[in-house]
């Protein structure tokens, strides 16, 4: 969804994505933000002040590269008019930190060793001064800040 708010005078853009939910057994399409929590905002100095005042606003994280961004931004644009129903996941890569989310490995963390075309993360765990490697579906590991 793009848009103008009247009341701040911004331009913004919130992708949404659709998904089918089941009410009283009939199937419904909801739309759904493709990032929670994120959405994408043009504003100059005042603009800023504006949003901050608004009190809607959590934290704005500045883009050094607005040129890249606005293209990825395009992307992702051009991507949902192809198929709304496009989901997100997580940016995986080698050297990542991850905790495991389910099954027997529950809450042990590791490091991503290696990503496997099959959906697939080889992660090692570091334990006193050995290591051992689990291979889990990335589905159900989370990054750890």
């Amino acid at each position: 969804m793009a848009g103008y708010s009247t009341k701040l005078g911004l331009n913004f853009y919130l992708p949404l994505r659709s998904e089918i939910k089941m009410f009283q057994r009939r199937k419904v399409e909801v739309e759904k933000p493709l990032f929670p929590g994120y959405f994408f905002v043009r504003f100059d100095d005042e603009g800023r002040l504006s949003l901050l005042k608004s009190n809607h606003i959590v934290h704005i994280i500045d883009v050094p590269n607005q040129r890249k961004f606005l293209h990825e931004l395009a992307q992702i644009r051009k991507a949902l008019r192809i198929d709304s129903s496009l989901g997100t996941c997580n940016a995986y890569k080698k050297g990542r930190i991850v905790k495991i989310q389910t099954g027997p490995f529950t809450g042990i963390e590791g490091r991503v060793s290696r990503i496997q075309s099959s959906g697939k993360v080889l992660i090692t765990l570091d334990m006193i001064g050995q290591a051992a490697v689990v291979e889990i579906d990335k589905d159900y590991v989370a990054l750890v800040d």
